[in-house]
């Protein structure tokens, strides 16, 4: 039998369902052995947060063990497309070998897309210990002006 917790959000819930069902999922029974070694980087959707002023929206994307360098920001109108990959670095000493490893190369990526087109030239990002903060600004809408009949 399956429960369903009444408290959640029905947006809450759909996220859940969907981390459940990602594509990460079901690539670790498809391919045991190149997730096993660490060899693909498993892809993973960000939380993100978007408020919204009258003049532009505020985004902040938890992007954890990533820097400024690793990610990527498209905007093309009303729909903005994040990409940030980490490369696993490890030095290791002469004489060590590897017993055990969890960590491995991570990608995230998320698209949304937003009510009104973005002002990319009035647009900004910062970075600041794993959570970018995306200001971007409304596109303003010409100005409605009435035509005069000659």
């Amino acid at each position: 039998m399956f429960f369903v917790p009444m408290n959640r959000s029905s947006a809450e819930l759909a996220r859940t369902f969907d981390r459940l069902f990602d594509d990460s999922f079901f690539d670790r029974f498809a391919t045991p052995s190149s997730t096993a070694a660490g060899s693909s980087a498993g892809l993973r959707s960000p939380a993100l947060d978007v408020t919204e002023t009258e003049h532009s929206y505020s985004v902040k994307v938890d992007l954890p063990g990533m820097g400024k360098e690793d990610v990527k920001i498209s905007i093309d109108g009303r729909r903005v497309m994040l990409e940030a990959t980490s490369a696993r670095q490890d030095e290791m000493k002469q004489g060590e070998r590897v017993v055990y490893s969890e960590r491995a190369s991570t990608r995230y990526a998320r698209s949304f897309t937003l009510p009104m087109e973005i002002d990319q030239t009035e647009s900004s990002a910062k970075m600041d210990q794993g959570v970018l903060t995306l200001s971007l600004a409304k596109r303003s809408s010409a100005q409605t002006r009435q035509l005069s009949i000659s």
